[in-house]
């Protein structure tokens, strides 16, 4: 069993397993090559064979202890239908659901498996490919988070279009978190079928909603994925990313369904060793800002975090994804530092 896979199902490891949120990405010269080859960001996600270019191409030149399939978390609300674009400069752009008769639309979370087909294909790629000791992570966007895109439109500060519709439009939105449900547990388990090892659940705009919606559009969406998931594939771990809900990340973490935590990096690394890392494997929270600064500044901040967090064994991530800004020589002395660390 690889590292990574050892330490989040609980065995003990000598050193944090180390990988990166968005690890294939703008900030790799040979991302932007391959991306101009695709053409359209959603034509890169919808090619096998770029797509499985793209998702080797950190693991080649890092040595990160996991690949993450490249994709989008926004492929789901495509494949039921709605018209999902990337604009440049402005990122995703989609049809907003306004009403009853637009969720009628997309009521179909079992018929999205020919759409999404070449991402199935990426993963089987990938598992051929991928060194034996590097396993592959499938994802998804949580309910909540694919929500607001489709009832914002696009991404939104604080979500407060799909706020007000779902104060406003309760019964309409109860009927759109079920159907992205419902299509998250068939877009997964096709992904497990293919190859992946395991699964994150992100849930990007979770830190929008107050903390009674957090627990009921949030947790409780994502705990009905992972278990009915884990009733089929009882050991495919999960990692779950509640971004941003601060102290209400205490629940997340009592929940047995969950085998990791992702935790941001707005949340107090002692209140996370203390109150959540005694009860669940964590991944996190480097800012990755850090990734953007020079290797003293880099340098001290690792130091903080690695000491922090030593008591228990956990993933090393960043708080969200790495930026396009991020220097090549900060993401090796993070990966250099991490892999000579020991527990």
């Amino acid at each position: 069993m690889s590292l990574f896979l050892e330490c989040i199902n609980g065995q003990p490891v000598e050193r944090p397993p180390i990988w990166f949120m968005r690890q294939a990405g703008r900030y790799l010269s040979e991302y932007r090559n391959t991306r101009k080859r695709a053409g359209s960001f959603l034509d890169l996600c919808y090619n096998s064979e770029l797509a499985t270019e793209v998702t080797l191409q950190p693991i080649d030149r890092f040595g990160f202890d996991a690949a993450i399939l490249f994709a989008d978390i926004l492929l789901v609300l495509d494949a039921l239908g709605v018209n999902v674009q990337f604009v440049e400069g402005q990122g995703p752009l989609l049809d907003p659901v306004k009403n009853k008769k637009d969720i009628e639309k997309i009521n179909n979370a079992g018929q999205i498996h020919e759409k999404l087909s070449p991402v199935y294909e990426t993963v089987k790629k990938l598992k051929k490919q991928l060194p034996k000791d590097v396993p592959l992570i499938g994802f998804a966007g949580a309910p909540w988070t694919l929500a607001t895109y489709l009832i914002n439109g696009k991404g939104e500060q604080g979500s407060l279009t799909a706020k007000k519709f779902l104060i406003e439009n309760n019964e309409e939105f109860e009927e759109i978190i079920n159907i992205l449900t419902d299509a998250t547990i068939e877009y997964l388990i096709m992904q497990i079928k293919s190859g992946a090892d395991v699964i994150k659940i992100f849930d990007s705009w979770a830190g929008a909603l107050n903390a009674d919606m957090v627990l009921r559009y949030s947790l409780n969406p994502i705990k009905k994925i992972v278990s009915k998931i884990k009733k089929k594939h009882p050991s495919i771990p999960f990692i779950v990313f509640p971004r941003s809900v601060n102290t209400i990340y205490s629940n997340f973490s009592n929940e047995e369904y969950f085998d990791v935590l992702a935790v941001d990096q707005f949340l107090d690394r002692k209140w996370i060793a203390n109150n959540i890392q005694p009860k669940k494997i964590i991944q996190g929270n480097l800012d990755p800002i850090f990734l953007t600064q020079s290797k003293e500044v880099l340098f001290e901040e690792l130091k903080k975090v690695t000491e922090d967090f030593k008591n228990y064994p956990y993933v090393f991530n960043l708080g969200h994804g790495i930026t396009p800004d991020a220097k090549l020589e900060n993401v090796e002395l993070v990966v250099d530092y991490i892999k000579r660390t020991k527990f």
